[in-house]
């Protein structure tokens, strides 16, 4: 039976999307180490007169990088607009919620109410704070969007490459 925390996965802990990040990081190192040792190797082989294939593989190359960082760069963007109206939604929220327990709290009619409409502002005033976590994870997954372009273009190479 499948519980409500395992169907939430990786962004449900933001512990697990770091962690999952670094592996993903030190995965990718890897493969542009084998790949830029192999293409290395194949450039000063190939020397001043680089063969027709050799010429591909090294257009490539500049491709790659092109396309790897444009993707990148849209995946960014796309992310952090959709944080920026996370940000602004809550931020709208508990500014609109603190304005209105402290008006609360200063239209009282007796001591009581306001005991009562204190807790009431601490509470409000609380809030940011808990809100807060949800974004934990709003960094990784913008380092993960970032990342995946240029990870899947490393260790595609890094199996390609290490083939031949």
């Amino acid at each position: 039976m499948t519980t409500r925390l395992q169907t939430r996965g990786l962004s449900a802990d933001p512990l697990l999307q770091w962690t999952n990040l670094a592996l993903k990081t030190a995965e990718m190192m890897v493969a542009s180490a084998q790949v830029i040792g192999h293409r290395t190797t194949r450039i000063a082989g190939a020397g001043l007169s680089p063969s027709e294939h050799d010429q591909r593989e090294f257009t490539l190359m500049g491709q790659e990088k092109i396309e790897a960082a444009t993707e990148s760069a849209r995946a960014m963007t796309e992310r952090l607009i959709r944080i920026n109206g996370r940000l602004w939604t809550e931020a709208s929220t508990q500014m609109f919620a603190g304005a209105s327990a402290m008006w609360s709290l200063a239209t009282s009619p007796s001591l009581a109410a306001s005991f009562e409409r204190q807790a009431a502002l601490f509470d409000a005033m609380r809030a940011p704070a808990f809100g807060a976590t949800g974004f934990a994870g709003s960094a990784a997954r913008l380092a993960h969007s970032v990342l995946k372009p240029i990870h899947a273009r490393a260790t595609a190479n890094a199996r390609r490459l290490g083939t031949r």
